[in-house]
């Protein structure tokens, strides 16, 4: 055998191996950087260029515009605090109702299902991120909406009309609607995620857990839970960022209403439906930069979302990784 591998094809042979790992590093690493490059290049240009059509609203409204209220296009004066407090609001309650729906959909498929149906289902689910935009939001307008606003949204006034939430009359469109449009929207990247970090929670610790006598539930309490608390909640800030800027379907059922109010049965807009409304029909230069303002907001929101969920995630890692 050394004679053989000592031959001089032999080693010719070896010869050619390693000049071709070479180039294929360096391609390998060429290619890899050169995409890496790409993409901040695009990051960039992208920001410059919302920026650069943002200036002349920047010039003159200044940081005033995040904390002024109305939205004039006649007089020309514009503010993003409304739009501000109903992305937020649209947002949060949306990942608010998400988050137990998706954790519960990801300990079912990875815990509890039938191996016969997981798959099925897992794609039924995901299935829901499939489906485009302004599909969701005309489903919003001719079934979710007049549902919500003939059944939930009178029962929610009768016997919680004291809380804020529910004071106002019901209505066919508004911030409810919209809410659970873009918890339909959230649920199938939240779920999804979730089912795989429940899925590689090491198996050793779960049939531990049960073979020292704790029950299902306390297994996935005490163990499946805390072992996945931060991808969990990267997941959850991913869904988000999600919610923060869709703007069709949300452009369509949330009823562009004004005003900074709690009552979830009132009209209201957010950025991004602001932006999707608006930007076609802009009466003046300045109203479209101040759109456009809206949207170097929203690009701001989403990288500070989106660069939450990167640490928690990284953070994440390492903890896997030294608990390994």
């Amino acid at each position: 055998m050394n004679a053989v591998t000592s031959t001089p094809a032999a080693a010719a042979v070896r010869s050619r191996r390693r000049l071709g790992d070479r180039f294929g590093d360096l391609a390998l690493h060429g290619l890899t950087a050169a995409a890496t490059l790409a993409a901040f290049a695009l990051l960039g240009g992208i920001a410059w260029k919302i920026f650069d059509l943002a200036h002349p609203a920047i010039s003159r409204f200044g940081l005033g515009f995040v904390t002024h209220q109305g939205w004039d296009a006649i007089h020309n004066k514009f503010g993003a605090l409304d739009l501000i407090w109903g992305t937020a609001l649209t947002s949060f309650l949306a990942l608010l109702i998400a988050a137990p729906v998706s954790i519960a959909i990801g300990l079912y498929l990875s815990e509890l299902a039938p191996r016969g149906i997981r798959l099925v289902i897992a794609t039924l689910v995901e299935l829901l991120a499939a489906i485009p935009s302004v599909v969701l939001g005309l489903w919003g307008i001719l079934v979710l909406g007049p549902f919500v606003g003939k059944h939930v949204e009178p029962w929610l006034h009768a016997h919680l009309g004291f809380i804020p939430l529910f004071d106002s009359s019901a209505e066919n469109s508004g911030i409810l609607i919209a809410v659970l449009v873009l918890t339909i929207m959230v649920v199938p990247i939240c779920s999804s995620i979730c089912r795989e970090l429940f899925t590689n929670v090491p198996t050793e610790l779960e049939e531990g857990a049960l073979a020292l006598g704790a029950t299902r539930w306390e297994m996935v309490r005490g163990v499946v839970l805390p072992y996945t608390r931060t991808g969990v909640s990267a997941a959850l800030i991913l869904g988000l960022g999600r919610a923060v800027g869709e703007a069709i379907a949300v452009t369509m059922v949330i009823g562009a209403g004004y005003g900074i109010h709690w009552s979830l049965f009132r009209t209201g807009d957010t950025l991004a439906s602001k932006i999707a409304a608006q930007y076609q029909g802009a009466a003046s230069n300045i109203q479209l930069a101040s759109l456009v303002y809206l949207a170097a907001i929203l690009l701001v929101i989403s990288l500070l979302v989106n660069i939450a969920a990167q640490v928690i995630v990284r953070r994440f890692s390492h903890q896997r990784l030294a608990g390994s």
